[in-house]
């Protein structure tokens, strides 16, 4: 489809692209539209859709937006899972939660951990890599594929572990451009001390603390050149020793979602098919060019050149 476009057209957009092939892997093309709308609605008190910035504050950041309004969809869509997870539902049931229960959790891990993630990360992503230029298509390019012919010519998980740019790649777009609610808000519970690179803070319980994540991803004492797409940070073991300052997920990139914490259930998910997404691009091109815009989510892609594979 982007190949199609971009030869009749001149540029491709890869936002519709990728919304549709996001969509497919995570359930029936049916429900994609539903899908969108009902993330729209969990993220409107974050949205600006381009209006003047009084319209914008009155109408969704405001007020609540009326369940009801999205209620049927969500219904089509808990339908759709209640009737497509018997095995994991059954499983739930075993581990002392409800069907009911489950259904909830599964459609939102699903729906807007998952494919929020992946309809907001994976345009911002290509924007990167495709600003980078030729010098690291060609690198990836190089690394993708020789490790997949060291694999019999499969994508595995043991071959992109033998891709260790690409998995830089993913990691510093997360770091740069993390597909998450940036605003955090929550009241402490007891009294505790928070401690910056500088200075102690204390918190008494019943306080009302604000949390800009951006702050923490972009931190000049923890990461050189923060506002840079640097590909290579994640490298060797210096690099590796950053992960725990990669926050995109609500926690350290090297520790994982428990009960215990908020950390986002998707999060394993995410970073996979991000990975998939990028082995996938240099398997089949060479390099590619893009035009980026804006959108009510973040960034807008359309791909304007595709140089298929050479070598």
């Amino acid at each position: 489809m982007v190949e199609t476009e971009l030869a009749s057209k001149g540029k491709a957009s890869f936002g519709d692209a990728n919304d549709q092939a996001a969509f497919n892997f995570l359930g029936k093309a049916l429900y994609g539209c539903l899908i969108t709308i009902w993330v729209f609605f969990q993220l409107g008190p974050i949205l600006t859709l381009g209006l003047p910035k009084i319209i914008g504050e009155i109408f969704l950041h405001t007020f609540s937006i009326p369940p009801f309004l999205i209620k049927r969809a969500y219904n089509r869509l808990y339908e759709f899972f209640r009737e497509s997870s018997g095995s994991i539902l059954d499983e739930a049931e075993k581990m002392g939660i409800s069907r009911e229960e489950a259904c909830h959790n599964l459609l939102f891990v699903t729906c807007f951990n998952s494919f929020g993630g992946m309809k907001i990360f994976f345009p911002s992503m290509l924007k990167w890599v495709g600003q980078s230029g030729v010098g690291l298509h060609t690198q990836l390019a190089t690394e993708i594929r020789s490790a997949i012919r060291s694999n019999g010519g499969q994508v595995t998980m043991a071959a992109m572990e033998q891709m260790p740019l690409m998995k830089s790649v993913v990691y510093e777009s997360l770091r740069i451009d993390p597909p998450v609610v940036p605003f955090q808000y929550g009241k402490a519970k007891k009294d505790f001390t928070v401690q910056s690179h500088d200075n102690l803070f204390e918190v008494k319980a019943g306080d009302m603390l604000f949390g800009y994540q951006p702050f923490a991803t972009k931190d000049p004492i923890i990461f050189e050149k923060p506002e840079e797409f640097l590909p290579g940070r994640f490298l060797g073991e210096e690099g590796e020793r950053l992960l725990k300052h990669v926050l995109w997920s609500n926690g350290p990139e090297t520790e994982s979602p428990t009960v215990g914490n908020k950390q986002c259930a998707g999060k394993d998910f995410v970073v996979m098919v991000s990975r998939l997404l990028v082995v996938e691009i240099f398997r089949r091109y060479d390099s590619f060019e893009v035009e980026v815009g804006t959108s009510a989510l973040g960034s807008s892609v359309n791909l304007t050149a595709l140089k298929k594979a050479t070598f």
